[in-house]
């Protein structure tokens, strides 16, 4: 096998393990389900106890944003796919913004806050209100994957603020 040849190769295992946050997107139920539980095992932790501010917090996100528009656009390139079920990168960031703002909607301990994170964002995820329905239709690249999710993060930092204020 030529030198390029198992680059590429390379880089399509790659890609699929870091859309599919280590194969969770290949579930073949609910994988953005899978993929959301995933995230928040796997951001919690690293947010809750990190020494990072959230200038540094901001970065971090926006550096795996550009890392998985190019990792989405590649993946669905050589999958001949757009937004297939098994790219799970798109619900990790959303619950990353989501993660970034924890401290402004903690509800009265960690788990709970984490149960409420975790059914708000996927409400939003599976309504996909405006705009984040049009961004879904309308733009079929990396960013049209990811943007629906980052919205539904929002809508549910705004959601849980606004709880929080009624508590």
């Amino acid at each position: 096998m030529q030198q390029s040849q198992l680059f590429k190769l390379a880089m399509k295992i790659f890609t699929k393990i870091f859309v599919s946050i280590f194969y969770i997107g290949y579930i073949k139920f609910a994988s953005g389900t899978w993929g959301s539980l995933a995230a928040i095992i796997i951001l919690y932790p690293c947010i809750k106890f990190t020494l990072l501010s959230f200038q540094s917090l901001i970065i971090v996100f926006m550096i795996l944003f550009f890392i998985s528009n190019l990792s989405i656009n590649f993946f669905s390139k050589f999958t001949n796919s757009n937004d297939s079920k098994h790219i799970v990168i798109d619900e990790l960031l959303g619950i990353f913004i989501i993660l970034i703002f924890y401290d402004f909607i903690f509800i009265y301990n960690d788990f709970i806050t984490l149960i409420l994170i975790f059914f708000v964002f996927r409400l939003f995820d599976i309504i996909k209100l405006f705009p984040a329905n049009y961004i879904d239709k309308n733009f079929k690249n990396g960013y049209g994957v990811m943007m629906d999710d980052i919205i539904a993060g929002i809508y549910t930092i705004l959601t849980l603020i606004i709880i929080n204020v009624f508590i």
